[in-house]
Parts: structure tokens; C-alpha cells; sequence
């Protein structure tokens, strides 16, 4: 969804040619200022040499008001060189929009529901479930910013081995004993053993307000035990058989890897499997009504991927409304040591620690700026250091000089009426500005949130050498132009810092 301007140029060089025509910027800025292959695709069809009809496409082009220069290159290219005011049109429809510029791009405005994080309740929340938080809120920010409304959920279990063996280490520690081999342990223990009662409410919320203070809201939380029980009213639509006195769902019927035992058999206890809740689980999400549930899972979890939809195909939903995002895990390195990560043993990084370290804005910035299929490696030195090599200074600085600018303007007007000249620089700017449409619609379609601090590094890029080459104050004629590109800047960084849940400062 390009923005306005340039749809209106798309659909223009669209009729010319007969075919829907998609604009692009050449890497080198000497190729024009946008470039089209649509003669390269037009060829076989038509039976033509894709140069010839690039010629008549560029000959064609000219003749319209947004067109300076046009012309064939290579082998059949459509290079562009677009007017003075249409790149003051597309300014003006980048100051105007504000920070809502790039927004709205949902075709059908959707309720999804976003199920992130969701660490069983045996200590504090670390690092790689930081990265869970991170990517997945970063995902519903996307979400909202295009038009759906959006749910953040966390689910939890409150039962299960894994949690009596958390209560029974903070057992442990009240009665002065060392907790079981198998158990938890690490200074939240003996906090936890200070307290009166079972220890995992104050637990679930130490671990709220440090998501909170990850600038992560949950809007509802979800027990595992109020679900899993709910597995008998379902059993008589399910596709179930025993073996060996489990009860055993056959999912692989219906695209999942193997089947999976939903009720334990009588010598182990007899109970219903997380697997049961799972199923009483999407079904609560869907019918309370959601278009979509997206869950947040580590790479982990690869071996269930297509668990999910094969419940809702079971249960006679349309598994497009079932969502798996995988991320991979998380290495902090120190002076190039990589510190481990495990709550039974206490030998931890906290999340919270790594804020305390870096700052919460580093800690989002890094947790995100990979792509959810690769591994993180993050130096902690360098996400905390205050200087232009760590990519989320820079691109706060680059908010931050625009805000003293706009300070210093001294109510000057900004007006985006382009001037009879641009620079290069500004030209750049411009069309690095009109690229957030884009780049949001693909992030969000992708679930991709880490193409938004890469896009955010190039528009600090652009903005740096645009003010390092030209003056803003003071540059007659050029002044009020150039103070609303500094304004949309500011606007278009401070947009991307917020879709990653980092701030945008006005001072640095």
C-alpha cells in the first residue's frame, strides 16, 4: 500500500501500459527516481523486445504532469525522474498524515487475538522470554497501527510437574533445607520463601510488572487448570482411541505430525494432558469471538507447529484462524563470554537485569531487529553503550536533532511547497519518508517487525547526510520546505520507535 502520490503515479503508468505497473526505487539514484520492470514482464505476452517496449513506455511517460524524464535502460527497464512539486505533493501528504502516516493499510479490519510470552509462573521472566514478548507485542502493534483491534493474552499454568516442583523448592527454603535436586533455585526462591502462602500469585505478579515495565500490556490472563478440565464435554466430538489406557486423539488425521495423548492412562494419574487444554483452549479463543489467535512460541516448539490448526480442523474451524509464530532463541555475550540461562539453576540473565543494564528501549530494540527465524547474538557492551554505533542511539539521536531544530525554528512555518530546486539529499529524504507504507504493510503481512528498525537505520541515514549537506535555518526560499521534511522525519522515526515499543526523545 505505497503511499498516495505514488499509488496515483502507479495507476497512471498502469493505464499507459495496459497492466498494473509497481514502482520501485534504483539502488543507484543516477537510474531515476523510481524504475519499473513491467516491459520485462510484458514481453512474452505481447511478443516484443521488452527494450522496445520500454521506449514506447518511457515516451508514453513523459507526457504526464508527475513526469520530468523517462527512459529505457538495460534490458527493458522504465527509469523515471518525477517533477519538483509532485515531490512536494508527496511531502505535503507525509506532514499531513502525521504519525499516522503508513496506518490503515488492513484491507478488513480483523479481532485478533495475540497469546505471547506465556512462562509457566517458576520464576522471573528471562531474556529469551523476553524476546517472545518483544517480537510478539511488536506483531499486535503492527496489527493495530494497520486497523485490527487487537487482544494481548497470557496464558499460564498454575498446575503441572513443573510448578509443584517450583512449590516445593520455596518449601524447601521455609523449612531451612536446600531445595530438591530437580527443583529451583536463585535469590527470587528465598524472596518467594519470605512470604506467606503459595508462591505462585506473587510470582505471576513480579513477572506482570516486569512486562509491564517492558512496556508490555496484557489485556486478560488464562489458566491452564480452568481449561484442561473442560476436555470431557469435548471428548464426544473428538476423534479419540485408547492404547495402553490413554486416551489418544488421532491428529495426525488431520495434519499434524503424530497423534497426541490427551488423558493420561489411570497409572499416571489419570489426568488430562496440556494437550487437552490446548483443545479447550482454541476453542475458547475462537468462539469468544477472535478472527485470528496468533501464538508466540520458541523454536522449541517446531515438532507442534501444525497442532493447532489440526484442533481447529477437528473441532470444525477454518485453521486459517490459527496462527503459530516461531522465534528462535537468544545468546548475550559479555567481552565475548556467552552467558547461560537457566531458572532451575539460578545462573540466569533476568530481562530485567538486561533493562537495568542496557536501558528498556536497547533491550526492545535488540529483542526485535532480527528476524524471528534466526538467532540473536547480542553484546551487552554494545547494546548499552551511548554512542552512534549502537543502531537504537543513532536513530534516537537522529529524532532528537530534528526536535531541536523544530525547538530552535522559532515559530517558523513548515510548508511543504517545494522550492524551484532540490538537492539530491532531499530528494532521498523524501523518498525514503514515502517508503513507510510499504515497509509497514510488509512487516505486518509477514509478521516481520524487524524490517522496522531496519527501515528506521536508513531513514537516520538519509536524515544525517541531508543535514550534515544543507542548512534548515536560515536557508531562505528553502527553509519552510525544509523544516517540514525535518517535521515529517521526526514524525516517520518517531512512528517506527513506537511499533517496536521504543521512545523517541526529544533531547539526548
Amino acid at each position: 500500500m505505497p503511499a498516495r502520490s505514488i499509488a496515483r503515479l502507479e495507476a497512471a503508468l498502469s493505464g499507459l501500459a495496459g497492466v498494473p505497473v509497481k514502482l520501485e526505487r534504483p539502488n543507484d539514484a543516477e537510474h531515476g527516481d523510481y524504475a519499473t520492470n513491467v516491459a520485462l514482464r510484458l514481453a512474452p505476452e505481447r511478443r516484443r523486445p521488452p527494450r522496445e517496449l520500454a521506449t514506447e513506455l518511457a515516451a508514453a511517460a513523459v507526457r504526464l504532469p508527475e513526469v520530468e524524464r523517462a527512459e529505457a535502460a538495460g534490458p527493458g527497464f522504465v527509469n523515471l525522474w518525477v517533477t519538483t512539486p509532485w515531490f512536494g505533493e508527496l511531502l505535503g501528504e507525509i506532514t499531513e498524515a502525521g504519525t499516522g502516516f503508513g496506518g490503515g493499510s488492513a484491507e478488513r479490519a480483523a479481532r485478533i487475538q495475540v497469546e505471547m510470552v506465556s512462562a509457566n509462573p517458576t520464576g522471573p521472566i528471562v531474556v529469551s522470554s523476553g524476546r517472545n514478548g518483544a517480537y510478539g507485542d511488536s506483531v499486535a502493534r503492527l496489527l493495530e497501527f494497520t486497523g485490527n483491534e487487537v487482544e494481548r493474552e497470557y496464558y499460564y499454568n498454575d498446575a503441572g510437574t513443573q510448578v509443584e516442583r517450583f512449590r516445593a523448592s520455596v518449601d524447601a527454603v521455609r523449612r531451612g533445607e536446600e531445595p530438591p535436586a530437580d527443583g529451583y533455585r536463585g535469590a527470587y526462591i528465598q524472596r518467594l520463601a519470605a512470604l506467606e502462602g503459595d508462591p505462585v500469585p506473587p510470582m505471576l505478579e513480579s513477572i506482570a510488572a516486569t512486562l509491564e515495565r517492558f512496556r508490555i500490556h496484557f489485556d486478560s490472563w488464562t489458566l491452564q487448570s480452568q481449561l484442561e478440565n473442560g476436555i470431557g464435554e469435548l471428548l464426544d466430538r473428538l476423534p479419540t482411541y485408547e492404547h495402553e489406557g490413554a486416551i489418544w486423539l488421532r491428529s495426525s488425521e488431520y495434519g499434524d505430525e503424530q497423534d497426541r495423548v490427551i488423558i493420561r492412562s489411570p497409572e499416571r494419574g489419570g489426568r488430562p494432558t496440556y494437550r487437552a487444554a490446548d483443545i479447550v483452549y482454541i476453542q475458547d479463543k475462537l468462539e469468544r469471538g477472535f478472527d485470528r489467535a496468533i501464538y508466540v512460541l520458541g523454536a522449541d516448539h517446531h515438532g507442534t507447529r501444525n497442532w493447532y490448526a489440526a484442533i481447529a480442523r477437528i473441532l470444525g474451524y477454518d485453521p486459517e484462524r490459527v496462527e503459530v509464530l516461531l522465534y528462535q532463541f537468544v545468546h548475550l555475550s559479555r567481552a565475548g563470554e556467552r552467558t547461560a540461562m537457566a531458572k532451575r539453576s539460578g545462573d540466569v540473565v533476568l530481562l530485567d537485569e538486561f533493562m537495568d543494564e542496557v536501558g528498556v528501549d536497547a533491550a526492545r530494540w535488540y529483542l526485535v531487529s532480527r528476524g524471528p527465524d534466526q538467532t540473536i547474538e547480542i553484546d551487552i557492551d554494545l547494546a548499552a553503550e551511548k554512542s552512534q554505533k549502537n543502531p537504537v542511539y543513532y536513530v534516537q539521536y537522529a529524532h532528537a536533532r530534528v526536535a531541536g531544530i523544530m525547538r530552535n525554528a522559532a515559530g517558523a512555518t513548515p510548508d511543504a511547497t517545494a522550492p524551484p530546486e532540490l538537492a539530491r539529499e532531499e530528494r532521498d529524504l523524501v523518498k525514503r519518508l514515502a517508503e513507510l507504507p510499504d515497509v509497514v504493510a510488509e512487516a505486518t503481512a509477514r509478521r516481520g517487525p524487524q524490517a522496522i528498525p531496519n527501515y528506521a537505520i536508513r531513514v537516520a541515514d538519509d536524515f544525517h547526510r541531508f543535514y550534515h549537506e544543507h542548512r534548515v535555518l536560515g536557508s531562505g526560499e528553502s527553509e519552510s520546505f525544509r523544516l517540514a521534511l525535518c517535521s515529517a522525519t521526526q514524525s516517520v522515526i518517531a512512528r517506527c520507535l513506537a511499533l517496536i515499543g521504543v521512545e523517541a526523545p526529544d533531547r539526548m
